[in-house]
């Protein structure tokens, strides 16, 4: 292995909760850093491999303290998605922009050796091409993707041979993990198809990158593996099928209509949105790069949902704030 010890910013996150007990069956000793919105119950705790820090990552000084040892960062931390923005912008600005170069200085000052940053594909907004690559310019639409972007090249501002550090920026995630969201398209259209017995789709024609969950995860862990000339100073889209919303929602009827025979003929209603993100991102370079292909479909995401739901393990899928960023911050007063 190359590196022996990996910090995890939001690493009680959606993605976290699926990659740290993977990263520790992988042999790594884990430092999660979260400020805990969401709780870490969900985390394996009894692993003396695991070490879980309650912090603020506007807190450099704590941070810093947490950062000593480690040999990779795995930066998933942020105010996420875009209707993160209902909140207060000052909350989205402290955390997204205005903390992630100290973040980064104090990584490198640490002797941190490699430095993995989740970017969005939002940071492209509305594109006509038919293919995105990673040269196409941002566009944001929302201080989300604007300050994704802003952040990419603070990053590589401090890239040396010696802190090696890359860009991703994934496709919308979906599919199970321990801390749920249901606030993300695919898994949006399956717990309303599930429990609401009907697909709302805001607008439909809008197409929309996916990646599954796990596939994200696998390319986290690759990340940690592969050689630093591959990686150094490079961004690198990470999607899979590019999808419109009304595909998605239509799929997501099928399975669950499969999966849930009982709940008969569930109808899809479209209704008029201003979101009107749409792209087609181009992943060829990460395939070629890297040789990195997903394995998972959005059909295998809304399955995995199916049997959550089946297992008992997303109760009050529709109220509890667990599963939706936006209103457990609001419901928090998050600042």
């Amino acid at each position: 292995m190359r590196f022996e010890h990996v910090l995890v910013t939001g690493g009680a996150g959606y993605v976290g909760s699926l990659l740290v007990p993977q990263l520790l069956d992988a042999g790594y000793r884990v430092t999660v850093y979260d400020i805990m919105y969401f709780g870490d119950a969900f985390l394996p705790k009894g692993n003396p491999n695991l070490t879980v820090v309650q912090g603020d990552i506007r807190d450099t000084i704590r941070l810093s303290a947490a950062l000593q040892g480690v040999d990779a960062v795995i930066s998933l931390a942020c105010i996420s998605n875009d209707a993160s923005f209902e909140l207060d912008e000052n909350l989205s600005t402290s955390i997204n922009l205005d903390a992630f170069e100290p973040m980064v200085v104090a990584a490198k000052q640490a002797g941190v050796r490699r430095f993995v940053y989740a970017s969005s594909s939002s940071v492209y907004g509305v594109s006509e091409s038919p293919d995105v690559t990673e040269d196409h310019p941002l566009i944001p639409l929302t201080l989300y993707n604007k300050y994704k972007g802003m952040c990419e090249p603070l990053l590589f501002k401090h890239q040396s041979k010696d802190f090696v550090c890359v860009t991703i920026r994934p496709a919308t995630l979906c599919g199970y993990a321990p801390r749920q969201r249901l606030d993300l398209s695919v898994n949006i259209l399956t717990n309303h198809a599930i429990n609401n017995g009907k697909i709302t789709v805001f607008g439909g024609s809008q197409k929309r990158p996916n990646l599954h969950v796990q596939d994200m995860v696998d390319l986290y862990l690759l990340l940690l593996d592969v050689p630093d000339e591959k990686i150094a100073g490079e961004i690198f889209n990470a999607g899979f099928q590019n999808l419109s919303i009304m595909s998605i929602a239509e799929i997501a009827k099928r399975i669950v209509q499969e999966s849930f025979p009982g709940k008969g003929d569930i109808p899809i209603v479209t209704t008029p949105t201003d979101d009107i993100r749409s792209y087609h991102v181009n992943s060829d370079k990460i395939q070629r790069v890297l040789g990195f292909v997903p394995k998972r479909t959005v059909e295998d995401a809304i399955r995995d949902l199916c049997d959550a739901f089946h297992a008992g393990k997303l109760p009050n899928s529709l109220d509890d704030t667990f599963y939706f960023n936006v209103r457990r911050l609001k419901a928090m007063k998050a600042a």
